[in-house]
């Protein structure tokens, strides 16, 4: 069966849900980056902070072999799933207070099937629209998820190799991260993440085939906003657009960069020694 096939007729309906961002997220997130909390009750929330709510909470028996949830609301019928964050974009309108509640609709939008290197890539895009004060509240930001599925038997990894050795770029701003099991352990409790190429070091090795733990793909998107926050604090990001190009592995340290560019900063993220594991832009507005 292929992944056209297998995608025929899905089309799940939109959710609606309500959480909110404790000021014990915020400080938990700025102690992985080694900083005292960035932001207490009431004060504004930095950008895809958001993402240390809205968080699903499947019982231990609803997990497959490789610790992601067997079944979801926007997780496709594909066999074998093997599941990929690629990037996303980011729309802001106003800002987002700690500990206050919000509106999530969340719901599909493209889905793409192509040919890569390792056969066919399912394209799958959410769109999410957050509001204050209910679902016909204020409009605070539009996000939405590229994320690409593949089937993968169990057992039958791809083989990749650690990365060639690369340079670190120039930038006229950046910062490093010291990574270890220990960052990739706070990164998915915060975001109850059991999926185990983070985690489990025989299984990302023998059954997914990576040379190592792998660093989530979504902490290059928050990297890249800190440089917004560190060097442009009084702006406002408007818009963020991001793409997660090379997998890094736990060990060395990640580093990001950022440079302005017009009324906004292009930045790029990775680990020592590799090449670049994402790339994004950040509009900002006065």
């Amino acid at each position: 069966m292929t992944l056209s096939d297998a995608l025929e007729g899905w089309a799940p309906a939109p959710l609606v849900s309500t959480d909110t961002v404790t000021a014990w997220s915020v400080a938990a997130f700025s102690g992985l980056l080694g900083l005292d909390p960035v932001a207490a009750d009431g004060d504004p929330l930095p950008p895809l902070w958001h993402w240390f709510a809205f968080l699903d909470a499947p019982p231990t028996s609803a997990l497959g072999d490789d610790g992601h949830p067997l079944d979801g609301h926007f997780l496709p019928p594909v066999p074998d799933r093997r599941r990929m964050f690629a990037g996303g974009r980011l729309t802001r309108y106003a800002p987002w207070r700690v500990g206050e509640p919000v509106t999530r609709r969340q719901e599909l939008g493209p889905v793409r099937v192509k040919n890569g290197r390792s056969g066919e890539m399912a394209f799958v895009t959410t769109v999410a629209e957050f509001r204050r004060g209910g679902p016909d509240g204020e409009l605070l930001c539009v996000e939405e998820q590229d994320i690409v599925y593949r089937s993968q038997a169990p057992g039958s990894g791809r083989g990749l190799s650690a990365p060639d050795p690369a340079p670190r770029p120039e930038h006229e701003w950046g910062f490093t991260l010291p990574t270890g099991p220990e960052l990739l352990f706070r990164m998915s409790a915060l975001t109850y993440n059991t999926h185990r190429i983070h985690y489990d070091l025989p299984y990302v090795t023998g059954v997914e085939g990576y040379p190592g733990l792998v660093v989530h793909g979504p902490l290059f998107a928050l990297l890249g906003l800190e440089i917004a926050r560190r060097h442009r604090p009084t702006a406002f990001v408007r818009e963020l657009s991001y793409r997660l190009t090379t997998p890094a592995f736990a060990g060395a340290d990640l580093w990001v960069g950022g440079t302005p560019d017009g009324s906004g900063i292009a930045f790029a993220a990775g680990s020592d020694g590799a090449p670049e594991s994402a790339t994004g832009t950040i509009e900002l507005a006065s």
